[in-house]
């Protein structure tokens, strides 16, 4: 079992924690025609043998996932029929200090007028908002304060209250305890997190943090812990001090265009068309603009999310070149459609390397969207997205078509009664299962 192992191994820690794009979920029609186009695919595909070793898989995960985000990217880009000249209508909200604020215009294009819209608006932060914290007492990690025996606590949120009881057996040190009592209220969900602090000579505590910030006026605390009403919990509350609270929830505070607001997160909404999420405070009188990046901004904005995506894949075909398990076909065809564009795309400021690699002069770029032939620019840059997407969609559909395979036999190309072979159609994901020629 030690392919499937490596395989699903090395998927889940180069690329399990990737967010799903909503373009990687498909329509019934989308999925048929992704079907139907393996099937052509296969149908005429030589018979061939293959070694998956550990660095065969890597290269075929690397080519699948660099081809889906290509694709996503590619497929954002070619939901209006302008393609990449659509970002000339839109609206990016952009931030004179990230640091402290950070912006997402999510309205439509008419939600604001011109002017407001080239207005913004000036953020001053003076507060954050933060979570409730109770810090318990340091006990000596390797000592037995608290005596053998079951106990109970409540935890007391705005709606809900919740009994947690816990065992303490003979043997089990104040660290043991601790741990216990961590692992207890994280695996409850109910939006507190637990965990350790290490102090002095080796002296721990636990520390609740709540998920929720803020407090509404009604409220004096976003939990509270009560100990079962025996003198046995309640001294064993009093040795672990977590129902103390060490830093209560505060609100966010902040000047919005000079007028004080207040907010229990510290991410909301401004005119249901701005998200904004505060990250630090600001220096006094020094306030955040928040403005919006211009159509050409925007256009060189995308144009390099395009070839940071297109030469992700490029790098990944370079890597492996001159290997056992690259047989260098897509280094070829991913840098010759580099190459066969780079006359039309070099004047806009995008170079071509020997190999295909992209380098981007966004100054340069941005003026040729600018310029009087920014048309032609956007429709040679709409033309290069769709054959590096033509290529992506080819390299996720058969990624095994790169990787060095024995040729067994051809099919009779004059034939009529060659047929679709499911097994060909799933030797990606067949190789995750132990199998060896």
């Amino acid at each position: 079992m030690g392919p499937i192992s490596s395989a699903y191994d090395y998927y889940l820690s180069t690329y399990g924690a990737q967010r799903a794009s909503r373009y990687d979920s498909h329509k019934k029609e989308e999925l048929r025609n992704i079907v139907n186009r393996i099937k052509k695919l296969n149908k005429e595909s030589p018979l061939y043998k293959l070694k998956t070793s550990k660095d065969v898989q890597k290269f075929a995960i690397d080519i699948k996932e660099s081809a889906r985000s290509i694709q996503n990217v590619v497929a954002a880009f070619s939901e209006d029929e302008k393609g990449i000249g659509a970002a000339f209508q839109k609206k990016i909200a952009t931030s004179s200090n990230p640091d402290a604020v950070t912006a997402e215009y999510t309205g439509s294009s008419s939600s604001f007028s011109t002017d407001e819209a080239n207005d913004g608006f000036q953020i001053e932060v003076l507060q954050l908002a933060a979570p409730q914290t109770n810090i318990g007492n340091f006990l000596k990690r390797d000592a037995y304060d608290l005596p053998p025996g079951s106990y109970s606590f409540d935890l007391n949120l705005n709606k809900n209250s919740y009994e947690f009881q816990y065992n303490i057996n003979t043997g089990d040190t104040n660290e043991d305890i601790l741990h216990k009592l961590a692992r207890l209220v994280n695996n409850s969900q109910i939006g507190l997190k637990a965990d350790l602090l290490v102090g002095s000579q080796d002296m721990v505590a636990l520390r609740l943090e709540s998920k929720q910030t803020g407090l509404s006026p009604e409220e004096e605390a976003i939990f509270k812990i009560v100990p079962e009403n025996s003198p046995e919990s309640q001294n064993t509350m009093e040795i672990l001090g977590i129902d103390a609270v060490s830093a209560a929830a505060e609100n966010s505070i902040f000047l919005l265009n000079g007028r004080e607001h207040s907010s229990y997160s510290n991410t909301f909404t401004i005119n249901n068309v701005f998200s904004v999420t505060l990250n630090g405070v600001t220096e006094k009188n020094k306030p955040v603009v928040i403005g919006f990046k211009s159509g050409s901004e925007a256009v060189t904005d995308d144009v390099q999310l395009l070839v940071d995506s297109f030469n992700s894949m490029l790098e990944t075909a370079e890597r492996h070149s001159g290997t056992k398990q690259s047989n260098e076909k897509l280094l070829a065809d991913m840098g010759n459609i580099a190459k066969a564009y780079s006359p039309e795309l070099d004047p806009m400021g995008l170079s071509v390397s020997d190999i295909g690699l992209i380098t981007v002069d966004r100054e340069k770029l941005t003026e040729s969207v600018e310029s009087e032939q920014a048309d032609e620019h956007i429709d040679v840059l709409n033309h290069f997205k769709d054959a590096i997407g033509r290529k992506a969609d080819e390299a996720s559909l058969d990624p095994m078509n790169y990787v060095k395979k024995m040729l067994v036999a051809y099919k009779n190309p004059n034939s009529n009664k060659n047929f679709v072979c499911p097994y060909i159609s799933s030797v990606y994901s067949g190789m995750m299962v132990d199998r060896v020629y």
